[in-house]
C-alpha cells in the first residue's frame, strides 16, 4: 500500500472518528448525515474495516429499530466480506475486524430485543459470548463482555420466559 493510500484510509477512519464525537455528544441528525456521506463515498467495495465501523456508527444513529437492525446487519456483513484476511490463505478476517464480532453480535442482539424477538437476541448473544476471546482485557473488552452480561441478565428475567442457559461463559 502506498503512503498515499495509507493517508486516505487514515483520512476516512479521522472523519469517521469526528461523526462518532457529534454521536456521542447527542447530535445524531448531523451525525447520521455524515455518516451516510462517508458511506456513499467509499461505497459497498470500499475497505472492510471502514464498511463494518461506519454501518456500525451508522446503526447507532438511527432512530427507528428496525433501521439500526438493517445498519448492524450491513455491520456484520463487512467484517464477514474479508473472511480471507486479505491473503486468501483461510486465515478469517483480520483482527483489526475480529475484536468487532462481539460488539457486533451484542448490537444485533440489542436491535433484537428492541424488535421484540428475544429468540434471535439469545442466538446473537450466544455469538457474542462465543467470540469475547478476541477482546483484550482493557477498557474496550472489559466494556463489551460486561454489556454482554448485563443484557444476557436481561432476557434471562423477561417475563413469560424464565431463566435460559446461555453457552459456556469463559470470563
Amino acid at each position: 500500500m502506498t503512503e498515499q493510500q495509507e493517508a486516505s484510509e487514515d483520512a476516512v477512519m479521522t472523519r469517521i472518528g469526528q461523526a462518532v464525537i457529534l454521536l456521542h455528544a447527542g447530535d445524531r441528525e448531523e451525525a447520521r448525515n455524515r455518516l451516510g456521506e462517508i458511506w456513499s463515498e467509499i461505497g459497498t467495495e470500499g475497505d472492510s474495516l471502514h464498511r463494518c465501523t461506519l454501518a456500525h456508527y451508522l446503526a447507532d444513529a438511527q432512530d427507528d429499530p428496525a433501521e439500526e437492525l438493517a445498519w448492524d446487519l450491513r455491520a456484520l456483513s463487512a467484517a464477514h466480506a474479508d473472511g480471507s484476511g486479505g491473503s486468501g490463505d483461510g486465515a478469517g478476517p483480520p483482527a483489526a475486524v475480529r475484536v468487532f464480532y462481539p460488539s457486533l453480535h451484542l448490537s444485533l442482539a440489542a436491535d433484537y430485543v428492541k424488535l421484540r424477538r428475544p429468540e434471535a437476541a439469545r442466538i446473537h448473544l450466544a455469538r457474542a459470548r462465543a467470540a469475547t476471546g478476541a477482546l483484550s482485557d482493557d477498557g474496550y473488552g472489559n466494556g463489551v463482555r460486561a454489556a454482554i452480561a448485563r443484557l444476557e441478565r436481561r432476557l434471562a428475567a423477561e417475563p413469560g420466559e424464565g431463566p435460559r442457559p446461555f453457552p459456556e461463559q469463559n470470563q
